[in-house]
């Protein structure tokens, strides 16, 4: 079983953009109510996706060089990399199933 790796601007290159598998990156903010909804769902990601994408969570309050360097306007928001490229872009609350079918035709 995976979980989920919660990460900071400090670790966002040596667990994002130098991992050897995809990385689903799930950007959230403690005072967002979508992004309560959202979470299950990338947990869910992480167990059952394991050996296909690697989830790394990060708030975005503490860590302003990502989310200003990946464009973040809203939360929840999700990025989807391949190594130093960003494969697939959302922003807003997601269902599992648009996950999972994001997911499947990127990876």
């Amino acid at each position: 079983m995976s979980s989920v790796t919660v990460i900071n601007d400090s670790q966002f290159e040596s667990e994002v953009l130098q991992a050897d598998l995809p990385v689903l990156v799930y950007l959230w903010a403690a005072w967002c109510g979508p992004c309560k909804l959202v979470s299950p769902s990338i947990d869910w990601i992480a167990t059952n996706y394991a050996d296909r994408v690697k989830v790394v969570k990060m708030e975005i309050d503490p860590n302003p060089e990502t989310v200003k360097a990946y464009k973040v306007e809203g939360v929840p928001a999700i990025r989807l990399f391949k190594g130093e490229e960003v494969v697939h872009s959302c922003e807003g609350a997601i269902t599992k199933a648009k996950l999972t079918t994001m997911l499947d035709s990127n990876i």
